[in-house]
């Protein structure tokens, strides 16, 4: 009988481990297909260094249920970029030799694009190599950014909050009479997905977001600064959104940062919101500050969003049925049915079509000045920071999974 492995790799997300429980759970309703399931660890160097551990723990439902609201990688994670297929043999052999060790039948890798681009690279060697094992993606990413699928699990979670804490520090700046403005920094890099999420902290009783800077617009400061103005004869209190992707019409970036960035040719972004902070500051004289959100962003567990964590979960799992059912290069990725009521679907994606491609926020969900989001993005992304999740404290504090 085969045998089931999973990995995680890539930046966490609040429900990256709702998936993995997924995962677990699928490999362990199956025991007619799949003898053992495994963990990696530290992604794809977890299986070349041979660290796999038998993930038995979690045959006990409450540490099942712990695990899916545990933030953060839970079996560690990893930032290696796969060499392309022919140009180190040596590698993939190392690979598949421990997978043939395990008696690995199915292979699970969840993660975001690059990590796509291993599920891709591994499930094309072992074909090439006629190797019976079937490789599935289970997609996870706040950025939102996988082309294909509607959405991308850790997005709901990390979207609801965004958009709580512009509400929360819009109230708590509005105390004062001075003219003000906050200015909050999110992540996403090229893809404006999570500063958009600001949008939804408007509604009928309260405007918290007035500005917001995504990727898909050149960021002009003059214009900007003129928003600023404008907003400024209507409003003490301004809040601002910008994405810390942000970038000028000669592509580039607004930031403090100038590092070379990681081994994917990432670069490393961060003071996007500092620096648009400054401007502000010394051209309008406003009392202004900045917040970067950074981490918190993607491990904030104690607000996820119930349809997050149950999509993220089920995502696991039927990335485990794919694989049973002779799939393999694929992705389990979301197609939406209806808006209201909200229903979609997880159906196998050809993952070869999703690595090293970037999804956008498209035209019609940006204002035509490019400093806000259309009904229609509000109406795609409500849905997905809908619900609260049944969560396990003790003494006030979130509980977590036991360590392997």
């Amino acid at each position: 009988m085969e045998n089931l492995l999973v990995l995680q790799s890539g930046g966490p997300t609040a429900v990256i481990n709702a998936s993995l429980a997924g995962v677990i759970k699928g490999g362990f309703d199956h025991p007619e297909k799949i003898g053992k399931v495994y963990g990696s660890l530290n992604g794809i160097e977890g299986v070349e260094n041979e660290t796999i551990r038998e993930l038995d723990i979690f045959k006990n439902e409450e540490n099942l249920r712990l695990l899916k609201q545990t933030p953060a990688s839970y079996l560690g994670s990893c930032r290696k970029k796969l060499p392309p297929l022919g140009s180190d043999d040596a590698f993939y052999d190392r690979i598949f030799e421990v997978l043939e060790k395990y008696n690995i039948g199915y292979l699970c890798c969840i993660g975001g694009n690059d990590s796509m681009d291993t599920t891709n690279k591994l499930s094309a060697y072992a074909a090439e190599k006629g190797k019976s094992i079937r490789v599935i993606g289970v997609p996870k990413t706040v950025d939102n950014d996988l082309v294909i699928t509607d959405h991308t699990p850790g997005y709901g979670s990390a979207a609801k909050f965004v958009s709580n804490c512009m509400r929360q520090i819009a109230l708590d700046t509005d105390v004062y009479k001075m003219q003000s403005v906050v200015v909050l920094e999110a992540m996403g890099r090229n893809a404006g997905w999570l500063t958009a999420a600001a949008a939804l902290a408007n509604d009928s009783e309260l405007s918290a977001a007035d500005i917001i800077c995504l990727p898909e617009r050149a960021f002009d400061a003059d214009s900007f600064i003129k928003k600023v103005e404008e907003v400024s004869k209507t409003k003490k209190t301004i809040m601002i959104a910008v994405s810390e992707g942000i970038r000028d019409k000669d592509g580039n970036y607004i930031k403090e940062n100038n590092s070379r960035g990681d081994k994917f040719g990432h670069a490393a972004l961060g003071g996007a919101g500092k620096t648009v902070e400054g401007w502000i500051a010394s051209e309008l004289g406003f009392k202004t500050r900045s917040i970067e959100l950074s981490t918190l962003q993607r491990c904030f567990a104690a607000g996820t969003s119930l349809c997050d964590v149950t999509e993220a979960f089920n995502a696991g799992v039927k990335g485990v049925e794919f694989a049973i059912a002779g799939h393999t290069g694929m992705m389990a990725g979301f197609k939406r049915i209806s808006n209201n009521p909200y229903n979609m679907e997880i159906v196998p994606l050809p993952v070869c079509d999703i690595a090293n491609f970037e999804k956008k926020i498209p035209d019609e969900m940006i204002t035509a000045d490019g400093f806000g989001l259309t009904d229609k993005f509000c109406e795609y992304a409500r849905p997905l920071i809908t619900g609260e999740p049944d969560l396990i404290y003790k003494g006030g504090s979130l509980q977590f999974a036991p360590k392997l």
